[in-house]
């Protein structure tokens, strides 16, 4: 009993002294972490994580920037990937610094030191005493106390970092939140001021949802200058050039070019509604003159103030004195040439309302048959449409003219295609290609009026248009267009009085009307500067005749 008594008091004592080891390991271990291990870690942690943000000196490489793509020349936004990338590569280097730190200098050197004996520095103690003290009382503790620093160092910069990811996510969300909502409100601006903007040029006539934009900088074209995943506000090119991402904030000032043909854009494109306006007539029937009779007629309107008119683009403007200078010359325009016509493209404003005008002139054998017609994909754009009617093209016509007037006809050049057989060409094509012809204006406009003035075989145009086309065996063109058609209405006009030298500015403005018309019907104030008449358009004053000048085709409103 004796010998099982001293067992137990040694196994009591020997408990005792591991409890008490343990203890003292345990106060050491809760000293080292919470006056020295925990906050050097997280220091070491923070610091790394701060570092790892950077680099914090401008023109220094890194290489976690994404290179800019060869599809779009602009670098990514920096809240799209790189926010992301550069938080990742932060948090892992605070997660390395501080295990570097527990296994570098805690457990390779001051640990491993004082398990040999050895000060945390390395000198070896000199008293077998002392070795054993710190081998024995010191070094377990330590090294808890640096496993549960380091573990709860991680920990807490764990959470940390988990905030900062979430506050990232919130301004991530953000930014994204603003690329629908500010595409929207453009979007919306677009639809409700009815902007579609097309391409005038011959061959391509696209829809551009969005423009290409060159940097001024580089001349690199940017595709995607919107806001999106290159930048919400501001696109950064990759010269360097900030460049706006939205027409709020300034894209119209930069150059723009047809994401198709990558040809100029006028810079009034996007700014307001384009209204499409093809001059369809067949050749020699006097589009051309007329067009340009229409153009100075414009002008003349604002000349008085009622409009404010500007050639969209310099090469309009060329187009316009190019021709008049050869009207002014000869007195007649060539006939349109080239294949597929460009728009003449106007800027018509009244009050604060404002229009893009584009005005097409295609060459008569373009509507010579239905083939042709479907080729002129700009008539799929048209809001209006100027039909070109030289009567003295149609057969029946003809057929009522005496020797005399047949050959003051000749001498007007007349079409090789009559008003009637042009519309029969045009009309069915026209409404495969809009699929909206029922809801369209057209304005028809009888051209060479100066000749019919002094036509003795025919009754002069009056008052109303469409009955004098009537009277003059047009009847069938006057109710198909008011049949086929939203609205028609009918002018008579002398483009030859209204240009070349010496115009009479009020045959110019009258040559205008119908394009005013036309304006009009697009939500532009102008229905007031063509007067009224019903179907048959403004009330036609007659004219008197001038014997003196009847070679030179000139009449004056009487």
């Amino acid at each position: 009993m004796k010998g099982g008594g001293d067992g137990d008091a040694e196994a009591l004592v020997l408990v005792l002294v591991l409890l008490a080891l343990f203890g003292w390991a345990g106060a050491v271990a809760v000293a080292v972490c919470v006056f020295r291990t925990l906050w050097e870690f997280t220091g070491r942690g923070v610091q790394a994580v701060w570092q790892g943000l950077g680099p914090w000196q401008a023109g220094r490489s890194d290489p976690r920037l994404a290179p800019v793509g060869s599809g779009e020349p602009a670098h990514l936004a920096y809240w799209w990937r790189q926010s992301w990338a550069d938080a990742v590569s932060a948090g892992l280097a605070g997660m390395r610094a501080v295990r570097s730190a527990f296994t570098g200098p805690w457990l390779n050197r001051t640990v491993r030191n004082l398990f040999r004996g050895r000060r945390p520095s390395g000198v070896r103690a000199r008293a077998p005493l002392y070795r054993l003290l710190l081998a024995v009382l010191i070094a377990p503790g330590t090294a808890a106390g640096a496993l549960v620093g380091a573990a709860l160092a991680t920990l807490l910069l764990g959470a940390v970092l988990l905030l900062f990811a979430l506050l990232l996510a919130v301004v991530w969300l953000g930014w994204a939140a603003g690329v629908p909502v500010l595409r929207g409100v453009e979007r919306g601006r677009l639809l409700l001021r009815g902007i579609r903007v097309k391409c005038p040029h011959p061959g391509c006539y696209a829809p551009v949802p969005l423009a290409l934009h060159r940097c001024p900088d580089c001349r690199s074209l940017h595709a995607e200058l919107r806001p999106g995943r290159y930048g919400v506000l501001w696109h950064v090119c990759r010269c360097g050039h900030r460049l706006p991402a939205s027409r709020l904030l300034g894209r119209g000032k930069l150059t723009a070019l047809c994401p198709r043909c990558e040809q100029f854009l006028p810079p009034a494109a996007g700014t307001m509604r384009v209204v499409h306006t093809p001059l369809v007539g067949g050749t020699s029937s006097g589009k051309t003159m007329l067009m340009a009779a229409m153009v100075e007629g414009l002008h003349s309107w604002s000349r008085q103030g009622e409009l404010r008119v500007e050639y969209a683009t310099v090469d309009d403007q060329r187009t316009q004195t190019g021709l008049n200078q050869e009207l002014n010359r000869t007195g007649w325009a060539h006939a349109t040439t080239g294949g597929q016509p460009r728009a003449m493209m106007l800027t018509v404003a009244r009050g604060r309302r404002r229009r893009l005008l584009y005005l097409y002139d295609p060459m008569g054998e373009q509507v010579s048959d239905a083939e042709r017609v479907r080729a002129q994909q700009y008539l799929a754009h048209a809001d209006g449409l100027v039909l070109v009617a030289d009567v003295l093209a149609d057969p029946r016509v003809r057929g009522r003219l005496g020797p005399a007037d047949t050959e003051r006809t000749d001498r007007a050049r007349p079409s090789a295609q009559g008003p009637w057989e042009t519309y029969q060409r045009l009309t069915g094509e026209l409404a495969a290609l809009t699929g909206r012809r029922s809801r369209m204006s057209v304005a028809t406009v009888v051209t060479k009026r100066d000749v019919l003035d002094r036509l003795t075989s025919l009754p002069a145009p009056g008052p109303r248009i469409d009955d004098w086309l009537a009277d003059v065996g047009l009847g069938a063109l006057v109710r198909a267009l008011g049949h086929d058609f939203g609205a028609a209405r009918y002018w008579a006009v002398s483009a030859h009085a209204a240009t070349g030298t010496g115009p009479l500015e009020s045959e110019q403005r009258r040559a205008a009307e119908p394009v005013l018309w036309l304006l009009a019907a697009s939500g532009l104030r102008t229905g007031a500067l063509t007067g009224s008449g019903g179907s048959g358009g403004r009330p036609s004053r007659q004219r008197r005749r001038r014997p003196d000048d009847a070679e030179a085709g000139r009449y004056s409103p009487a």
